[in-house]
């Protein structure tokens, strides 16, 4: 039995993993923490910390993951450099599952985007459609990111020195390195994601749409089981899938 703590219990994610753990009889939910609680006082009896809350809670959590030995799974997206940074330091540690999307559907997008930019080659413009809830914080949205991350490794290409966030009034010709990233926000939308790659003649697209929260919380509640008991480091859901 692998005992878990959920922190972030109270919002919609969090909620999605309470209801689907019991649907995982090797997994156990030993406490749910949210605004006000201290996971310090419980981390002691689980196995494993999944954190879907806010982005500068994330290093903190990590930090007494690590002080515990504790293995943690993070479904929260839109931290900053420096947070980043403060959370990978504590993968000499524990092993961590960090991902931008835990959802299995979305992972086989991920090697279908790798395969299909190394196929098609450089005569194809690249694209990055992306629609959510009108509630989520930050945008593009952490999958939108990883998919353009893709795109520019297969490329060689540092996404930064590459990457357009949507054009607007007199932009000139779109330049063959560019690779867009468009966020669409409305209504209760779980997550909608599209690479366009578009050339003269014709065009491929693959897209992931999410209709239920329940996908990502099945996939991080398997991260979580698959995490507890392995070596330090820093992992992804591809790794968890055996993707790599």
């Amino acid at each position: 039995m692998t005992r878990i703590i959920i922190v972030g219990a109270k919002g919609r994610m969090g909620q999605a993993l309470v209801a689907c753990a019991r649907q995982h009889p090797e997994l156990q939910v030993v406490g749910q923490i949210d605004q006000g609680d201290d996971l310090a006082a419980g981390i002691a009896q689980c196995d494993a910390v999944i954190e879907f809350s806010f982005h500068q809670v994330t290093a903190g959590v990590a930090a007494l993951c690590a002080a515990q030995r504790k293995a943690l799974v993070i479904g929260t997206t839109g931290h900053t450099e420096q947070e980043r940074s403060q959370i990978t330091a504590t993968r000499a540690q524990i092993p961590i599952v960090w991902t931008s999307n835990y959802s299995t559907g979305v992972n086989t997008l991920f090697w279908l985007t790798r395969k299909a930019a190394e196929i098609l080659g450089p005569g194809f413009d690249l694209e990055v459609v992306e629609m959510h809830h009108r509630l989520k914080k930050d945008a593009p949205s952490g999958t939108a990111v990883t998919l353009a991350g893709i795109l520019a490794d297969v490329r060689r290409v540092q996404l930064k020195d590459v990457v357009r966030h949507g054009r607007q009034g007199l932009v000139g010709e779109r330049t063959a390195a560019e690779i867009g990233i468009h966020s669409l926000r409305g209504g209760d939308v779980v997550g909608d994601h599209t690479v366009v790659f578009a050339a003269n003649g014709e065009r491929v697209e693959l897209t992931h749409k999410a209709s239920s929260r329940d996908t990502l919380a099945h996939g991080a509640l398997r991260a979580a089981a698959w995490a507890v008991g392995r070596a330090p480091g820093l992992y992804d859901m591809q790794d968890v899938l055996g993707l790599k």
